[in-house]
């Protein structure tokens, strides 16, 4: 396990700074109410984890002495300087931002500014719900871009030798992504670059959906729920027409559900009222505007 901490509290003090600089307690003012409220947290976190105070300065490469210190409240400051206008205002929106938006915040800074960033551009992933043209624009894409195109649905199918009506009969909706999620990572293991198109339902299961967003640039490509109904249908599958208004009613509501989670992808794009070739386009000037 590793646990890090933010660069300003792990370093050590200059031969410049005066004593009253270094250590300053945790009492009337906006740093020291900081450090109380970090001071807690860490300790929270420490003890939720059943973790010594040697153990964590020895993960986090810091002296029991200095954890002791800011878990007190307590903490080791560099003489005030001015800082960014881009920063304060950052600080002012995390303020702001509601606990439970916090991690979603997390994750998409990590993905978009982490170490692995330059490959996760590498590899194309196409969300969306069925009839939103990820299968006819994927390929497209991927042709024009010499890359693989891989159909996660085709892949499954090929790993277990079973179309996926007969796995979810035999294995339900759980089994079914138990084995999306372990094909998914073996695509993920073999392609450094590659054009993914993928089940609209992946999204559901966070793991899965989580790695997925961390390895691929992700496409959400959208349509109205008509369209999503008339080009299921004009590729031959009438199951809709057994009960339209319910099929319809049921498509927007998985629709709307899903909408947060589609919404974690990195592009946006709608096909509603496009044809193939209007939306590729707008796929291709969409990527190009957005990879550079």
């Amino acid at each position: 396990m590793q646990l890090s901490y933010p660069a300003e509290f792990m370093a050590p003090p200059t031969t410049t700074q005066s004593k009253a600089s270094t250590l300053q307690p945790a009492q009337g003012s906006e740093n020291g109410d900081f450090l109380m409220a970090l001071g807690k947290r860490v300790r929270e976190l420490r003890n939720r984890r059943g973790l010594t105070r040697k153990q964590v300065s020895q993960e986090a490469d810091v002296s029991e002495r200095h954890l002791a210190q800011l878990e007190a409240g307590e903490g080791m400051f560099a003489p005030q300087i001015d800082e960014p206008t881009e920063r304060r205002l950052i600080q002012r929106f995390l303020e702001r931002l509601p606990r439970h938006r916090l991690e979603d915040l997390v994750f998409r800074l990590m993905r978009d500014f982490g170490h692995e960033e330059k490959g996760r551009r590498m590899r194309i992933a196409l969300i969306g719900m069925r009839g939103a043209g990820k299968s006819t624009l994927g390929a497209k894409l991927a042709a024009e871009t010499n890359n693989r195109f891989v159909e996660l649905d085709s892949e499954i199918e090929k790993d277990t030798g079973m179309p996926l009506g007969e796995i979810f009969s035999l294995y339900g909706q759980s089994g079914f992504r138990a084995i999306e999620k372990r094909t998914l990572e073996k695509v993920l293991k073999e392609n450094e670059r590659a054009v993914i198109s993928v089940g609209g339902g992946l999204v559901s299961e966070k793991e899965t959906f989580d790695d997925l967003l961390s390895h691929c640039y992700t496409v959400w490509l959208k349509a109205q729920p008509e369209e999503h109904m008339s080009r299921v249908m004009a590729q031959g599958d009438f199951r809709p027409m057994e009960a339209n208004d319910q099929a319809m009613e049921d498509l927007r509501r998985i629709l709307e559900a899903r909408e947060p989670l589609y919404r974690k992808a990195d592009l946006v794009l709608d096909t509603s009222g496009s044809s193939v070739e209007e939306s590729f386009a707008k796929l291709k000037a969409t990527l190009q505007a957005n990879l550079q």
